[in-house]
């Protein structure tokens, strides 16, 4: 039962909702256009807000569905296992390739079946970051960084090392993002702190 679970959270991941939602409904590859990614954050770029929280709100449930699979079919494997590989899926997806997503979102999602609290702390950091950077990739890597901060006063060591894996991963899917940052060239959301001056420029 355990290659069960683990073959179905990676096919639960492999779902490529901002691909399909796009295809099915919009009638475009959001991977041609943009940053060319497959994930919440572009579809929120190319297709608008409907379409992204749609996509959002499939990526968590990837997430949170995987790891709540060994609890809903009663199999002895840790939850957070069957999570991760949902977010390894969500990355590196069956049906689309190989080529998807940054895992933000789907590991969001992981924290939230896992632990509703500290996935609440994780958010309000995470929106927090966001109104004052106004970077999407930005505000989700220093939420990682302060998920892990916060997972030691959970004291669940399973929770603090997959929050870790899952923070160097996500790091490692941003490596160009990284580069604009520092450049100065990361695309911005249209709203936060000083955006109204920012648009007015």
């Amino acid at each position: 039962m355990t290659a069960i679970i683990i073959v179905l959270a990676y096919l639960l991941g492999s779902i490529p909702s901002g691909i399909w939602i796009g295809k099915y409904f919009y009638h475009t590859d959001i991977r041609k256009y943009g940053s060319g990614n497959s994930g919440t954050t572009n579809t929120f770029r190319v297709l608008g807000k409907k379409a992204g929280i749609i996509v959002l709100i499939m990526d968590m449930l990837k997430g949170s569905a995987a790891t709540l699979l060994p609890i809903w079919l009663g199999v002895d494997i840790h939850p957070l296992l069957a999570g991760v590989v949902a977010a390894l899926g969500h990355t590196y997806p069956l049906f689309a390739g190989f080529k998807g997503g940054k895992a933000v979102a789907t590991s969001a999602g992981i924290l939230l079946a896992y632990n509703p609290l500290f996935f609440a702390e994780a958010i309000v950091a995470f929106i927090i970051y966001l109104y004052f950077s106004r970077m999407v990739s930005l505000s989700s890597i220093l939420a990682c960084f302060t998920a892990v901060t916060l997972s030691f006063f959970f004291k669940d060591w399973p929770l603090t090392i997959v929050t870790i894996l899952l923070t160097i991963f996500i790091i490692y899917r941003h490596r160009s993002n990284i580069y604009r940052i520092r450049n100065g060239t990361e695309s911005k959301v249209p709203f936060g702190y000083k955006a109204k001056s920012a648009k007015e420029k």
